[in-house]
């Protein structure tokens, strides 16, 4: 299987989760981008105030999976297709962060 495979499979297991529940209808697209951004929050907290390898791997698998889930409906909701856009993504964060000026430098590209 292809990574691109892969990933619409993934989507539509978890779109026929979704909908054999009936939450589909709870799934607008601000909606969705709340849950993201609430998930991405409860990832944070399991590194506040630890060491980042003090954090609790079975935890952070399960608020990825949170995190991952809301993207792959928000990009359902787009008709989004994700390996395309974070390829396209790559390809624009290679223009602003060079090789030659980004390695090993943290400073926004443009501050280089």
């Amino acid at each position: 299987m292809t990574l691109m495979s892969d990933l619409k499979n993934l989507q539509k297991a978890l779109l026929d989760f979704r909908d054999e529940r009936d939450w589909a209808q709870f799934h607008n697209a601000k909606d969705l981008a709340l849950a993201l951004s609430i998930e991405a929050a409860e990832l944070n907290e399991l590194f506040l105030w630890k060491k980042p390898e003090d954090a609790n791997i079975e935890k952070i698998k399960d608020e990825l999976a949170d995190v991952f889930g809301y993207v792959l409906l928000l990009a359902d909701k787009y008709n989004l297709d994700l390996i395309e856009i974070m390829t396209r993504k790559i390809q624009k964060n290679a223009e602003k962060y060079p090789v030659d000026k980004a390695k090993g430098n943290a400073k926004k590209y443009n501050e280089l």
